[in-house]
């Protein structure tokens, strides 16, 4: 496999356009689109695995389901992209829980200006507890896609999953919006912090060296097809 370490800037893309970067594996933190297929993780290289799953197809697990009815009692809102003083507080908050690669400012994932509409349409959802502001997420649209950003939530709401909890509604969401896929990242080939990603169901991943995705579940075969042909 090729070695793959890609990046533009780009304060604008169409909704198409959008859908296309995504399909070929692109992430993008406000302006910067970036996309890579190797990592150093644990001191070891490792593949790196764009993932995205079928909206319609998609069913949440027993746990998943747990998780909405333990946290139905919050309240939600849906909103045009805002980075107030609220928000870089719950920030503040939420990277307490991080040992390494601690991230130092929301503006690292979202961009200063135009937040709402750099380099396409983005919105957050914002979870309150009463009046309380416990977690946030911001997303991309396409279209016909949703792209997570970047979530984070109050520690002291750790025990509620709130990370999955927003994962969940935003893919509710791209339902609603009649979306065909929703994108939620990278993960690794190996162990690490990213493996709740991969605990979803109609979940594919982009085979780099193949132009294509398939279905995640048949990801390890793929790769042994690969490495031997």
């Amino acid at each position: 496999m090729n070695y793959i370490l890609d990046e533009f800037s780009r304060t604008w893309v169409s909704p198409s356009q959008y859908d296309y970067l995504l399909a070929k594996g692109w992430r993008h933190f406000g302006p910067n689109f970036f996309r890579y297929n190797i990592s150093i993780h644990d001191e070891k290289v490792c593949n790196v695995l764009p993932l995205r799953l079928r909206v319609t197809d998609f069913k949440p697990s027993k746990s998943q389901r747990k998780i909405l009815r333990k946290c139905e009692h919050f309240k939600l809102s849906i909103q045009k992209a805002e980075i107030d003083d609220i928000s870089q507080e719950l920030f503040h908050e939420h990277k307490m829980k991080f040992e390494d690669n601690v991230p130092q400012s929301i503006f690292d994932f979202l961009s200063k200006e135009k937040t709402s509409s750099t380099p396409t349409t983005i919105l957050d959802l914002r979870v309150y507890d009463a009046d309380k502001l416990i977690a946030v997420s911001y997303f991309g649209i396409g279209e016909s896609s949703l792209s997570s950003i970047y979530g984070m939530f109050h520690p002291e709401y750790r025990s509620y999953s709130l990370g999955i909890f927003t994962m969940l509604v935003e893919i509710m969401y791209a339902n609603q919006l009649e979306c065909d896929y929703y994108y939620h990242g990278y993960c690794y080939d190996v162990p690490s912090f990213y493996d709740y990603k991969k605990k979803f169901s109609a979940m594919e991943t982009y085979l780099w060296d193949k132009d294509k995705w398939i279905d995640y579940s048949s990801f390890d075969k793929a790769v042994s097809i690969s490495a031997n042909s």
